[in-house]
Order: structure tokens, then sequence, then C-alpha cells
């Protein structure tokens, strides 16, 4: 009895050793981490508190993160699902980096436009609130603040802050679904673009001077939808009839304002066709009740579309991001606190 007691306690012995040996193993138990620069937390960098998510998660892992400027290149794998960021306050807690497409690396190779990023987020049901995301690369060509590939990501009351590029929705060949409430998005050239499904709610889209075009979406053919704004405002510096409202990266792009706020900055006709005259016949580029200085249709390009009152009835966030699942986003915030 003795002897086989203490070979139980040997083996518990040695479990405990390889578990001690991997502090994420171990904290990926936790519901709940906090990030904080100060040590305070159970991590001091976001990246590490990623690192802790298991793969194919099942079980959803709130990360608090508290106020600071993280700056950090970071990834969420697309093994890991079910994560719920936090920040203490959407204006200073802020994770950002500066790379930008062109830039040549150590090694020699230069960045493209999908490495460009600052937070990759390829895991499916992410969700962020109260987070600011950062690109501060400047004027230098396109320069991704958050490239989200992941199915069913909800994003409320973040910013995106960057220049041309900001905001990566999937590459052509990529799909997901996306809700965006009470966001703002900044940006000058094709700032929000990609081949998602994406619903932005009630969010704040400002065009930085020197911009052209707002939305640059690659929606895939036979998607019945693409990016839609519902009663979003649309803001700028820029000057007067100086953007566009969207152009095709591919040919079956689809994006729609419904009950929008245009400003001054929008040009009369709407829409560009990127020099693609046949993507005028695939691409679904539509309007209903845009109103402000820059929401007279009367102007429009005639291949875009006014939607009718039976048309719009559709344009709903638990239509458009329904798929087979029929999934609805959860919209109400969480409440926790730091």
């Amino acid at each position: 009895m003795f002897n086989s007691c203490r070979v139980v306690d040997v083996l518990v012995l040695k479990l405990w050793f390889c578990l001690a040996l991997l502090p994420g193993t171990l904290l990926a138990q936790k519901q709940r981490i906090t990030v904080a620069q100060d040590g305070s937390g159970d991590f001091s960098t976001v990246q590490a508190a990623l690192n802790t998510v298991p793969a194919n998660n099942s079980n959803r892992i709130l990360i608090l993160i508290k106020k600071g400027t993280y700056k950090e290149k970071l990834r969420l794998d697309s093994t890991q699902h079910m994560v719920t960021i936090i920040g203490e306050d959407k204006s200073t807690t802020v994770l950002t980096y500066d790379d930008f497409s062109g830039k040549t690396m150590p090694d020699g190779t230069k960045l493209r436009t999908s490495t460009s990023g600052s937070f990759y987020i390829f895991g499916n049901d992410f969700r962020a609130e109260n987070i600011t995301f950062e690109n501060t690369a400047g004027r230098v060509g396109q320069a991704v603040a958050a490239f989200v590939t992941g199915d069913r990501a909800v994003f409320v009351n973040c910013r995106f802050l960057g220049n041309q590029d900001t905001l990566y929705t999937g590459m052509p060949g990529q799909y997901g679904r996306q809700y965006y409430r009470d966001c703002y998005i900044e940006g000058t050239v094709d700032f929000i673009f990609g081949s998602a499904t994406a619903v932005f709610d009630h969010c704040t889209i400002f065009s930085k001077k020197n911009g052209s075009y707002i939305t640059a979406a690659s929606t895939p053919e036979g998607k019945p939808f693409g990016y839609v704004f519902l009663e979003c405002t649309l803001t700028s510096d820029a000057p007067k009839a100086s953007t566009y409202l969207g152009r095709p990266w591919r040919d079956f792009a689809k994006t729609a304002f419904i009950n929008c706020q245009l400003g001054e900055h929008i040009r009369p006709e709407g829409w560009h066709n990127w020099d693609k005259p046949n993507a005028e016949k695939t691409t679904l580029y539509a309007e209903y009740r845009s109103s402000g200085p820059g929401g007279d249709a009367s102007q429009r390009v005639a291949w875009s579309k006014q939607l009718s009152r039976d048309e719009v009835s559709s344009y709903k966030p638990g239509v458009i991001l329904a798929g087979t699942d029929n999934w609805k986003p959860n919209l109400k915030t969480t409440k926790v606190a730091f």
C-alpha cells in the first residue's frame, strides 16, 4: 500500500512539474484574463494573453485590457475562437503598430497589404468593445489597422484609425460575417475594404483629407449582401465633392447605405467603376433615403440603385448576417469591472 501510494505521488508531482513549465496552458483555463502594462494583471502584453487561448476553444474567454498604448503586432489564430477583448476606455486603450505595404524587413523581404496589419483576427466568434485599433505608419500607402477574417465577429464602441486600407474585412476568396455598432472608422483611400458581409450600424465614417474612396468591397459572387451601412454618419475634413462612396475591388461588389447622413465631401455621382465598365453590370451599389449635403441622389451614376421601401425591408442585421446558422449578433455591451 505504501509503495503504490508513493508511485501515485511521484506521478502527480511529475504532472504538476510539466504543467508548471506551461503557464499558458494553466492560464487558458481561466475565463477572465487581465492585461495591464504596470504589471497588475495576468500579463503586461496583449499577445501574451492571446497566446493562452487554446486551439478550437469552445468556451468564451474574456480578456480585459487596462488603459495604455500597446504597440504590438497582434495575431489571433484561425483555431482560436470565442474570445472577447474589452478595453477600459476606447480613447486610451489603444492597440497599435506601424507596418505598411512596401516596408523592407530585416531579411530583405517586403511587406504587402495583407502583411501590414496591426491586429490579425482569424478566429471565429471574436468580440471587441471599447478598443482602439490603429496603424500609425502614416500616408505611406496601404497600412492596415485591423485584418478581420473570422466568422461572426462583433465590434462595439470601437475606433479604427489609419489612412489607406484601415479596416480589411477579408481577402478575395475568404468570407465571414461582421457586425460593427457605434464604431468610428477613419481613413483616406479604400479604408473599408474586403470580402465580408458586414453591417455598420450607427457608426461614424470619417474621410480624411486627400482621400478619394470610402469602400472597396470584394463581395463573393452569389452573396446577397456585402457592406451595409445603417443610419451611419459620413463626415470629413476633405474638400466638397471629393470622395466616392465606393468602388468595386471585385466585380460582384455589394455596398448599401440605408438612412445615412452624408457630408458635403461625397461626390454627386456617388460611385466609381474602378475603370471596369463590365463591373457596372454585376455590382450592386444602393442607397435608401440618404440625407445631408451629400445625399442628393439626382446625379448618381445610372448603374447604382435607389432602393424601394419593400426592397429595404430585408436590410436588417438579423437578415443580412443570418447565414445558414441563423446568427444574430448580441447587441448588449458586456458589463465588467476593471
